[in-house]
């Protein structure tokens, strides 16, 4: 395939194309391969296009801790939710709309919204801008989650709030780092990998080359690539090639997007704003540098060191095993709630909640049934 003639979604969609490339890659990958998509809308795309099933025998896809609402652990739910309970009439929480239904420990914001508090969904940061400089009666707050795709843009919010000398506007920030939580997911060992489907739109930020050091370390072959069915089946084949070879780097597939060295423009936004600190991801556990936090010059916005909150030990339901989902060490349907207890309509683990869930990709497109019938008759 030659990436630089194909411009339109459709010509990324060509059936013809598509099932020669499927052909090749059966034909070429003469030991069965183990990779990992870090991305939620990889998983998407994957489980959407059918891209699993029509690799079945020869590319076993897992996903891996690439959903922002998956990872955010049950500790910054806590706290958010407990700040719109305890300064219920002073503060406007802002949110992104996925982590609405997400559980905490013993409640979620659309609970606590339908109990009252001022929560409202934002499509950006910048309408929680918008807000705050329209209700200077209220303290407006916003639930930063996501990964180096989004932070930039949250940073530009922090940039304008300061510009504007606004003393209404707080940013929680629960951002997170893809590159340290992939070294810590392999460093755990509980997951024999041949390969990683890196992220396109972090990618995109950060380049190609924070991979390379981790790659080289555990002895893995990367590709960043696109979210079009031709985009992915054109990485595995790049993915096959270095993993034949035993060439423990990363490529770049995506290369109308993604360049090595990232858009420098964005990452020196992202670092005047914020600070590598230690962060908790849901299944992983506290890992050092992984997230994001506020520097000193923004310490008056930073909801943290604002608001006087404790929230109580948490609980995680014993039985949702959207951790191992995220470590890739199960797939989602042996999760004893799958489809039973936890559906998109009635769903218990963030994986299930999120649009961007491996749960909720293998529950909506996956014939999943019949994994789970040949994994028991394995």
């Amino acid at each position: 395939m030659n990436e630089e003639k194909l411009r339109f979604i459709d010509e990324y969609r060509n059936k013809e194309l598509l099932l020669k490339l499927i052909k090749k890659i059966k034909r070429e990958i003469d030991n069965p391969i183990k990779i990992m998509e870090v991305c939620g809308t990889h998983t998407i795309s994957i489980s959407k296009f059918g891209i699993r099933k029509l690799l079945k025998g020869k590319v076993d896809l897992t996903s891996g801790p690439g959903c922002p609402v998956c990872v955010t652990p049950n500790e910054d739910i806590d706290w958010i939710i407990e700040l719109c309970r305890k300064f219920k009439e002073k503060i406007c929480l802002t949110v992104f709309g996925d982590i609405m239904r997400v559980p905490g420990s013993n409640s979620s914001l659309f609970i606590e919204k339908a109990k009252g508090a001022d929560i409202r969904v934002v499509y950006s940061p910048i309408e929680a801008i918008e807000i705050a400089k329209k209700r200077k009666d209220l303290k407006i707050v916003f639930f930063g989650i996501g990964f180096e795709t989004t932070a930039p843009s949250i940073a530009i919010s922090l940039i304008e709030a300061k510009k504007n000398k606004m003393e209404n506007f707080y940013l929680y920030s629960a951002h997170k780092l893809i590159p340290p939580a992939l070294d810590a997911l392999l460093s755990l060992g509980e997951i024999k990998l041949n390969g990683f489907i890196l992220p396109g739109h972090v990618s995109t930020i950060i380049g190609s080359n924070p991979y390379k050091p981790i790659l080289k370390k555990h002895g893995l072959a990367g590709v960043i690539t696109g979210f079009e069915p031709l985009d992915i089946i054109q990485a595995l084949l790049i993915l096959n090639e270095l993993i034949k070879n035993k060439i423990y780097d990363v490529k770049i597939q995506y290369s109308r997007s993604v360049k090595p060295e990232g858009n420098e423009k964005a990452k020196k936004i992202m670092n005047n704003v914020f600070k590598e600190c230690n962060s908790i991801w849901r299944g992983l556990g506290e890992i050092p540098n992984s997230g994001l936090e506020l520097r000193e010059e923004y310490n008056d916005m930073n909801a943290k060191l604002h608001f006087d909150i404790n929230i109580p030990p948490k609980y995680e339901n014993p039985a949702c095993k959207c951790g191992e989902v995220l470590r890739g060490i199960i797939y989602p349907f042996e999760c004893p709630l799958f489809a039973k207890a936890c559906t998109p309509n009635s769903p218990i683990g963030p994986c299930m909640v999120s649009s961007e869930g491996a749960c909720a990709a293998w529950y909506t497109y996956e014939d999943w049934r019949k994994y789970k019938e040949m994994i028991k008759n394995e």
